[in-house]
């Protein structure tokens, strides 16, 4: 029996006039699969997210989440969303916070709300205000928001931008315990030793995907120690192949 891939992007592309961010891309990621999408800043990886949530309209291409194509408001209540850039409102509270965004993806669980907030720590700051939280709590209150309602797909552009090693390695524990219960994680970063965490990764470089594969079969593609090192001969054979 063939399973349907949670997301798939085909042959995606999204140019901003000359510039190609996204040239392309196509992928499929199946349900409880964590899969990390590892560039430089710059490479597409938070373009290509955005498409995928039909945030933004793909010059030509397509994007199906859980087999309907992408705009989809009927998908919103599966899907959660963590912007590299905080998008909180700084003048409520954590927990208004949370309970804004659940709302607005159709949740209506105070329950969830509680959990999510539990989840990531921070039941002693719930009534403080978004300002008065130091970074690595502002980050923890993002992640909350694209929790409480339960999604079944998990979206997170750069989510470790900015915390400490410790509060890194215990959002990465979380993950991993979402994808066990089936949740399916896609992960932006630049960061490899986060990419080792990862179940499989799409290397990206100019809005392209130079290779995919578990962290494993990349290393051995290159017959590499390291997945920096790995990820620098392929960006070196690309480089190679456009000077042809």
């Amino acid at each position: 029996m063939a399973f349907e891939p949670v997301l798939e992007t085909i042959d995606l592309h999204k140019h901003f006039g000359k510039i190609h961010a996204v040239n392309g891309v196509t992928l499929s990621i199946n349900s409880g699969e964590i899969y990390g999408l590892i560039g430089p800043n710059g490479s597409g990886k938070t373009t290509l997210i955005r498409l995928c949530l039909g945030l933004l309209r793909p010059t030509a291409g397509t994007v199906r989440i859980f087999g309907k194509a992408i705009p989809n408001k009927m998908i919103l209540s599966d899907v959660g969303y963590m912007p590299q850039a905080g998008a909180l409102y700084e003048e409520l509270t954590v927990r208004e916070n949370v309970a804004f965004f659940a709302e607005m993806c159709g949740s209506h669980e105070p329950a969830w709300i509680d959990e999510a907030i539990a989840l990531v720590g921070l039941q002693d700051r719930a009534r403080s205000l978004v300002r008065t939280l130091s970074g690595g709590m502002r980050q923890r209150t993002s992640l909350a928001c694209s929790l409480a309602h339960r999604p079944r797909l998990l979206l997170l552009d750069e989510p470790t931008v900015g915390v400490d090693p410790q509060l890194r390695a215990t959002f990465w524990s979380y993950f991993r315990r979402l994808a066990v219960s089936g949740v399916t994680l896609i992960v932006s970063s630049h960061v490899m030793d986060e990419a080792e965490r990862c179940d499989r990764l799409g290397l990206m470089r100019q809005g392209r995907l130079l290779a995919e594969g578990t962290p494993g079969e990349l290393r051995k593609q290159k017959n590499a120690n390291t997945l920096e090192e790995a990820f620098l001969r392929f960006i070196e054979d690309d480089s190679e192949r456009g000077t042809r």
